[in-house]
This record gives structure tokens, C-alpha cells and sequence, in this order.
């Protein structure tokens, strides 16, 4: 969690983004290397998607970002997730919780219930798509950095809601559009940030 969320370019709050990925010349080295923008559907891990992040100046700026970074042990599994409570002091991610938060911008983001039996084991169950109570668009929050001389991103998480909490342990952390521009600011206080996420959401199968 959280590995799946869906991303709409029909969305009127969204176009714009799109419209910038498109249009940003990162995107170039992306698809130099195989690696197209993906602009609409699901989104999986290894994908390069729209990112708000700050640019050298300081100003929120669209830059497409690969999702996962190199995890640094043996087994090579990409590092999909931060937590949000250990983020500031894990060292794969504490300079990047100071320097490098980003905004990646989804319709909804999907979860699978998981069930426990009576042995104790887990069970995945119905998948549910995800999204802040009475809203379009979902702002999660993210670390980024650059690797092979290319933006990756991971998405940070906390402890859920009672809606989520319903079938998972986790969820993104999640901001309102408000403080979208707050969290990528340098010099921002991201500890203070992460108390107004929203927790409120409505969810349904899918």
C-alpha cells in the first residue's frame, strides 16, 4: 500500500497538469529511455507520471517522475512507500522528508481489503477505489530524488481513517488543495504539514 491509484486526464483540475508533462522537456529523456508519460488509467509501479515538485527557483513546476526508488538491499525490490512517522530519520529518506517532498496528483487511489483468518493469515479481498470525502482529485504526498540522472518518487503513508481502516492498516497521506504548495516548499516544516491531512473519504468497489 499504497501500489495502485488511477489518474483521469477528463479531469478538468487535472488538464492543466497533463497539459505540462506533455509539454515539459524531462519528458524527453523519459522516452528516450522506453519509459513514455503515462497520462491516464491505472497507474503501477516503474510508471513516469505527472509530479508537482518545486523547481530551481522555488516554484511548483509539473515534472514527470518514475514511481519507485532503488531499494538498497540485495533483494532489488523498488521502495514504493515512505512512512510518514519514520520518514525524518530513515536514512534512505530524512534528506528528502527535508528537501525533496513532492505531490503526486490521482482521481483515487485503489485498495484491496485484507482479511484475517482464524489461522492468523492475511487474505487480499474486494478491491475499492478511494478518494477525500465530496472531491475530484487526490493530492498525495511524496518524497522524490534523482537516480540514473532521472526523477523517482516514493508516496508516503500513515495510520488510517476509520473509512480505511475498515480493510487496511494504512493509507497515503493525503493533503487538501490548500496546502498542496506548502508541503513542496523548501524550508517548510513537513511534521507540522502532515497534521491537517484528510482522513475523511469515501470509498466504493471497483
Amino acid at each position: 500500500m499504497c501500489t495502485r491509484y488511477f489518474l483521469s486526464k477528463s479531469n478538468p483540475e487535472l488538464k492543466s497538469i497533463i497539459e505540462d508533462v506533455i509539454a515539459s522537456p524531462l519528458s524527453r529523456r523519459f522516452i528516450n529511455i522506453g519509459k513514455p508519460i503515462k497520462i491516464e488509467g491505472e497507474i503501477r509501479p516503474t510508471d513516469v507520471v505527472p509530479v508537482l515538485a518545486p523547481n530551481p527557483r522555488g516554484e511548483k513546476k509539473v515534472f514527470p517522475m518514475k514511481w519507485g526508488y532503488k531499494s538498497i538491499h540485495k533483494d532489488g525490490k523498488l521502495l514504493l512507500n515512505a512512512r510518514s512517522e519514520t520518514a525524518s530519520v530513515k536514512p534512505t529518506f530524512k534528506y528528502d522528508w527535508l528537501n525533496h517532498r513532492c505531490i503526486i496528483p490521482a482521481s483515487y487511489y485503489y485498495e484491496w481489503a485484507h482479511i484475517q483468518g482464524n489461522d492468523g493469515t492475511i487474505k487480499v479481498g474486494d478491491r475499492y477505489m478511494i478518494q477525500p470525502a465530496g472531491e475530484v482529485v487526490t493530492w498525495l504526498c511524496g518524497l522524490y530524488h534523482i537516480e540514473d540522472n532521472i526523477p523517482t518518487f516514493v508516496i508516503l503513508t500513515r495510520e488510517p481513517g476509520s473509512e480505511v481502516a475498515e480493510i487496511h492498516d494504512r493509507m497515503p497521506l493525503i493533503l487538501p488543495t490548500s496546502l498542496t504548495s506548502e508541503w513542496i516548499r523548501l524550508g517548510a516544516d513537513p511534521g507540522e504539514i502532515i497534521k491537517e491531512a484528510i482522513t475523511d473519504v469515501d470509498k466504493e468497489k471497483g
